[in-house]
């Protein structure tokens, strides 16, 4: 008889490591447009459609992602459902 205590399987792993990679990625997209000269200020780059909108919404995705890694149930092999009927 196989107990197997732990809650993460092999497919939490990978969905976990998924989320994370679009975090980095959507974190990566908001990174820029400062300037070495203060006194030049370029909107454009600052307010830019990437930065505003796309990035924070990898960067919720990637958190619902790792939400839902975190919370699938590992799938039962057909060995525990016969173990479980035996009990």
């Amino acid at each position: 008889m196989k107990f197997n205590h732990f809650g993460f399987q092999k497919e939490n792993y990978r969905l976990l490591l998924i989320g994370i990679a679009i975090n980095v990625v959507g974190f990566i997209l908001m990174i820029g447009g400062g300037t070495d000269n203060p006194n030049n200020f370029n909107a454009d780059e600052l307010f830019s459609p990437i930065r505003i909108t796309v990035s924070p919404m990898l960067i919720i995705a990637g958190y619902i992602v790792i939400l839902y890694a975190i919370m699938k149930k590992p799938v039962k092999s057909d060995e525990d459902s016969i173990s479980d009927t035996k009990k």
